[in-house]
């Protein structure tokens, strides 16, 4: 089954905290063409990245807020099988 996930919010933090993608991305310690990806819901985001993520100095998201930029499934329509 494809997921989809609403990465809104993330960008939002990551503009906010960090000012870029690029910044963001050095961060996770991978290129921005695999952030992209991440972001585009081609690959998924590992449980180290969001570990990371979650740190003070990177996006500082509080566990009970994990759902809200990771997890937040995009609603419409769904594809034919």
């Amino acid at each position: 089954m494809v997921r989809n996930y609403d990465y809104s919010k993330l960008r939002g933090r990551i503009v906010e905290k960090l000012g870029t993608n690029k910044n963001y991305a050095l961060k996770l310690n991978i290129s921005e063409t695999a952030l992209y990806k991440k972001l585009s819901n081609k690959v998924s985001f590992t449980q180290d990245e969001i570990l990371i993520s979650m740190q003070e100095d990177i996006l500082d998201i509080r566990p009970d807020e994990i759902c809200n930029y990771f997890f937040n499934q995009k609603v419409g329509k769904i594809p034919n099988d």
